[in-house]
């Protein structure tokens, strides 16, 4: 059976409950389109997540690598294009505030998803929840950890699908903060399976 390292990321900034940490919860452990799914929890750490990520890669061997983080105020499920040889934003959970600094640097300007994006959107629209591809990643922790993966499976030659999707906030997020657009967390779930099928 082939084997899928799904990751989330641990609460961060303002938030005090991330969403995709039980995106995580629930998925990992089952089988999806022949894909068994491993999950992992990120730090919210410019200097560990991405070594983090990569170390996981390296543990489980997986076929496809799925990376997901909150993106509060977007009310669509949004798979990412591209993530861009940059680190900046506000400060990660440990107070380190970058300033633009190159990820890797020998790495890309910028480099594109191998997820199969297009037809994830289409998908999940098709199933009547909201979804687009987005452009920009930010510059954040998602970026970087996408940057992370794909950086690697380029450096090892290796050809296996590696991405990132950004889920809007859950409910439980949302009374937190209340100005967010939000989702039930079964739907936001039921979205990630729904991509997760597109492999």
């Amino acid at each position: 059976m082939k084997k899928l390292l799904l990751t989330g990321f641990e609460p961060f900034l303002d938030y005090p409950v991330n969403p995709t940490m039980e995106v995580v919860k629930s998925l990992s452990g089952t089988v999806v389109n022949d894909y068994l799914i491993h999950g992992e929890i990120l730090t919210v750490d410019f200097s560990k997540s991405g070594e983090q990520l990569l170390e996981a890669i390296e543990d489980v061997k997986p076929d496809a690598v799925i990376s997901l983080g909150l993106a509060g105020g977007r009310h669509k499920v949004t798979p990412e294009r591209i993530a861009i040889n940059c680190n900046d934003g506000p400060e990660d959970n440990n107070g380190w505030k970058p300033n633009g600094e190159k990820i890797f640097p020998d790495g890309k300007d910028g480099m594109f998803t191998t997820l199969p994006i297009d037809q994830m959107a289409e998908r999940l629209k098709e199933s009547g929840l909201p979804a687009e591809i987005s452009n920009t990643a930010g510059t954040y922790l998602c970026n970087n950890v996408m940057y992370h993966g794909l950086y690697y499976m380029r450096k090892n030659e290796l050809t296996i699908p590696s991405g990132f999707i950004h889920i809007p906030a859950s409910h439980a997020l949302a009374i937190e903060q209340r100005k967010l657009p939000s989702w039930s967390q079964e739907d936001l779930n039921r979205a990630v399976e729904l991509c997760v099928e597109c492999l």
